[in-house]
């Protein structure tokens, strides 16, 4: 059966109609980003790429594509013995490697060739990253928001999973990025995704969302951790109306102590972090935080930090980035009980329901 082709452009809005999305590239470019949902058939893997691609310098370009050939026919065959024996005949994979179509093509020549509906990607994924960095306004701009803000250890990040399990549509800008959104919000042994990898998960859930319900986001800054929020997507967080989350001083110190559980456990990792913040605050003040760590004071520590260095900060980019903060529909958290979490997720969800009505 013949090879089709289809633009990228198009394959973002019709990713849903394939079986299987297939990229053909090596391991480690998947690793950095892929389309969502694909699975990894290397025609070449990371060190044959590299063995073929010396050859073709060092060499000539006959004989490393001769050589080239001998393993793609070879890795594609593992492939076919693994994953498609018992695909039924109307499978239908969409392929795509890196850009030029080599890898891919030689994979859907022979899915073509058993009887299956192959069809690539124009441009690879080359040209699929440059369709969805241009429809990621289309999409940012499309949903309707609700912006929780608070400061740090109000529970944020807790009413948004409340929220999700009550069924509501939420984005976990944290989630994605692997990581806690500031200083201190690193998780220890978790990577982050690449800039491009994150860029694909913020594409793939806002593609997922109904336009006429809400979507709850937390009030992020540009960027969370080493990734950056697309423009377009916090152009639009900071328009929308907004949730002014509110806990005590001692129900957020218990929950960040709790969430950052590591800190905890490991006091010397806890100061260590600490001390990426002695531009900003100096010397001795860390020095004093760090001293009170070691003597087992990291409730105390916890405390200072929320109301001496997170606090202000916080209530000064929140009124300076987001328009509709003074508007916000407060919200007081007795305690940090899941029951609590669960009752005001409610109570949104209600608020909502009635503003539909």
């Amino acid at each position: 059966m013949p090879v089709q082709t289809l633009p990228a452009s198009e394959a973002l809005t019709r990713l849903a109609s394939f079986d299987t999305v297939i990229d053909a590239r090596t391991e480690d470019e998947y690793a950095l980003d892929h389309v969502p949902g694909a699975v990894n058939w290397p025609t070449l893997d990371n060190a044959e790429r590299i063995t073929i691609g010396t050859m073709y310098k060092q060499v000539n370009p006959f004989e490393a594509k001769k050589r080239g050939a001998a393993l793609s026919a070879r890795n594609i065959a593992a492939h076919i013995e693994r994953e498609v024996l018992d695909k039924p005949k109307g499978w239908k994979p969409l392929v795509y490697c890196w850009r030029g179509g080599n890898r891919s093509g030689a994979l859907a020549t022979i899915l073509g060739a058993i009887g299956f509906q192959v069809t690539l990607i124009e441009g690879g994924y080359k040209a699929w990253r440059a369709a969805l960095v241009d429809d990621m306004p289309r999409l940012a701009q499309r949903l309707q928001y609700r912006v929780v803000c608070g400061p740090t250890g109000s529970g944020k990040t807790r009413l948004l999973q409340a929220l999700a399990a009550q069924g509501a549509q939420v984005l976990d800008l944290e989630a994605l990025a692997q990581h806690r959104s500031s200083v201190l919000g690193h998780i220890p042994g978790v990577p982050q995704p690449s800039q491009k990898a994150f860029d694909s998960l913020i594409w793939d859930a806002l593609q997922r969302f109904d336009p006429a319900r809400p979507v709850f986001v937390e009030s992020e800054s540009k960027k969370v951790g080493n990734v950056r929020v697309p423009d377009a997507l916090m152009d639009a967080m900071r328009e929308s109306p907004c949730i002014d989350l509110q806990l005590p001083d001692e129900e957020r110190v218990a929950l960040l102590l709790e969430d950052y559980d590591f800190f905890v456990k490991e006091p010397a990792f806890f100061c260590q972090r600490l001390e990426a913040l002695t531009e900003l605050r100096g010397k001795a003040v860390v020095g004093e935080w760090i001293a009170k760590v070691r003597s087992g004071r990291t409730p105390e520590v916890v405390l200072e930090l929320l109301t001496e260095h997170y606090d202000p900060m916080y209530r000064q980019s929140i009124q300076r980035n987001f328009q509709r903060y003074p508007q916000a529909t407060s919200c007081a958290l007795k305690d940090r009980s899941a029951t609590a979490l669960s009752a005001l997720a409610c109570t949104l969800l209600g608020e909502r329901s009635a503003d539909s009505t």
